[in-house]
């Protein structure tokens, strides 16, 4: 899952990120309304979390923005005020969720999670393919009945591929979603990750080489 982080309280905007990048997701962030109109038009997110009062440009007009474009993107609205006219207003003007200040971070990362699932064709919770089973919430990973521990890159790549529901996912499409927008586009990591998560997954391999593709489970 890609996540953009939108929030001008830059300690705030770091923590949320580093958090959801612990949960295997892969997170771009800026802080201000302006950068945020520029990512969306550029890269594409499941999800938005976003600051209600930004400097440059509002919240509300980033969130308009969303919705004029089209996207499938979910909005994550934050706001300091919890009134619930504010809550009222920001989910006529597009927003999904909303989510007042202070909050607890397992309840954010829920709650992208539930949105992220509304991006795509309706899955179950467990995803179950080729004798694995991984489950999102609880971020665990079977093969056959054995519990495999996987890094957070790992994990995504992972998840990614499961989603697909055997469709081919190619390189560029899995740095995509489990990277973020620093990653150089050149690297070999997607196809480092993908070799160190067939080891841990055993044998017989599920994780195919589709030449000039990509990979599919």
């Amino acid at each position: 899952m890609r996540v953009l982080v939108v929030e001008d309280e830059q300690l705030l905007a770091d923590a949320v990120a580093t958090g959801l990048r612990r949960e295997a997701m892969a997170v771009d962030v800026v802080y201000d309304g302006a950068a945020a109109q520029e990512r969306v038009d550029v890269n594409e997110y499941d999800v938005v979390v976003l600051d209600r009062d930004l400097p440059l440009v509002h919240g509300d007009d980033v969130c308009r923005h969303i919705v004029e474009l089209g996207l499938p993107t979910r909005v994550l609205m934050l706001t300091a005020s919890g009134d619930v006219s504010d809550r009222v207003e920001g989910l006529e003007i597009g927003a999904d969720d909303y989510l007042p200040k202070p909050f607890a971070f397992s309840e954010l990362t829920a709650r992208v999670r539930a949105l992220g699932r509304r991006t795509t064709a309706p899955l179950p919770p467990v995803l179950e393919r080729a004798g694995i089973r991984l489950d999102p919430n609880r971020r665990e990973v079977f093969r056959d009945g054995r519990q495999v521990q996987l890094a957070p890159k790992e994990f995504a790549v992972l998840e990614v591929l499961m989603r697909a529901e055997g469709s081919v996912v190619s390189a560029e499409q899995l740095l995509e979603k489990a990277w973020d927008e620093n990653t150089d586009p050149f690297t070999n990591v997607v196809r480092v990750t993908v070799m160190t998560l067939r080891r841990k997954l055993g044998e017989p391999p599920v994780i195919i080489t589709v030449p000039g593709s990509g990979y599919r489970v």
